[in-house]
């Protein structure tokens, strides 16, 4: 067909592709950039009244320091177990004329015992300089015609039971080659009765001081809610729901709570301080090489976890008593 004079050609429409989406963050990612910034806006409001923050920054690591300062005494003489349990062993003496083969025999005899967890021999060489060296009469014993101390097995019974070892005790006293046995666990068990009362009281204690870190904290946040009501209750006629509007006081309690710790783990390092230098020499006055050990990383990092969680729960209660009762008229 011919195309009629005047006749103009109708363009063609093309469709262009449609442009490229830009990349959504994800839900996740979300939710973790809102409580971001709600925790970087609280913090930022304590710190913008530094004096009543640091005071109750202040009261709440006075009252945390106490149980810390305790467990820290606590664990430092859980180090002297080793020691301890020296001293409720066995200590066996052996008859002055038994030789080196019979010592042996006897040794692998106690060993076979019911009731026995270690045996060491000392002899009566070893003896001699062990006490030269503890002494100091090391030249004055020199001296001596023959060694004036017996061979001893060393025997740590494997029960800790004062009728137990008694009875151990008892039996290898009655063997021929044994002059003497001694045993002394009165003392030890005086003294794991103290450690056993001091830490059920440290345990009480810091209960009762978590308690009143976390009514403190409860009634800081009250005091913050009543500040910020209005604000509140704009938030709600907006449609803003309970969950949004107590997570801005969530975080200022856990950021108290960790700010306590901290000032906890002050005091706890100033006291280490204070204490180490007199403690090393009074060690050193028992030969004792045994050193003070302060807060530890993971000691910190546990330290502040549970005083977050105590910041955590005093204003989740404060949230859920007070916040609850602002609503919109």
């Amino acid at each position: 067909m011919s195309r009629k004079p005047g006749a103009t050609r109708k363009p063609v429409k093309t469709t262009a592709p449609p442009p490229p989406k830009k990349p959504q963050a994800s839900r996740g990612n979300a939710w973790f950039q809102q409580h971001q910034a709600v925790a970087v806006d609280s913090l930022s409001r304590m710190l913008a009244e530094p004096g009543s923050s640091l005071l109750t920054w202040a009261v709440i690591g006075i009252a945390m320091a106490l149980p810390v300062c305790l467990l820290l005494f606590l664990q430092n003489f859980r180090q002297l177990n080793t020691s301890l349990e020296e001293a409720g062993n066995i200590s066996l003496f052996m008859q002055y004329d038994i030789s080196r083969v019979e010592l042996e025999a006897v040794g692998r005899e106690i060993e076979a015992m019911a009731g026995v967890a270690e045996v060491k021999l000392v002899t009566a060489d070893e003896a001699l300089t062990e006490f030269q060296d503890a002494s100091g009469f090391g030249n004055a014993l020199d001296g001596l015609d023959e060694n004036p101390l017996p061979a001893l097995f060393i025997v740590r019974p494997a029960s800790d039971l004062a009728p137990d070892v008694r009875e151990l005790a008892a039996r290898m006293e009655a063997m021929p080659q044994v002059a003497a046995a001694q045993v002394d666990l009165e003392w030890l068990q005086r003294l794991y009765a103290i450690i056993s009362l001091a830490q059920r009281f440290t345990v009480g204690l810091a209960a009762l001081l978590a308690l009143g870190v976390v009514l403190a904290i409860g009634n800081t946040v009250r005091l913050a809610i009543e500040n910020r009501r209005d604000e509140i209750l704009v938030v709600k006629l907006v449609g803003g729901t309970d969950a949004y509007v107590s997570r801005p006081f969530l975080y200022t309690g856990i950021w108290f709570g960790v700010g306590g710790g901290l000032f906890a783990a002050v005091v706890a390092l100033l006291a280490f301080f204070l204490l180490s230098g007199p403690f090393a020499r009074l060690m050193t006055l028992y030969d004792s090489d045994f050193t003070l050990t302060g807060l530890t990383a993971s000691d910190l990092l546990l330290l502040l976890v549970v005083a977050g969680a105590l910041g955590l729960s005093g204003a989740w209660l404060s949230v859920l008593r007070h916040l609850r009762r602002i609503e919109p008229a």
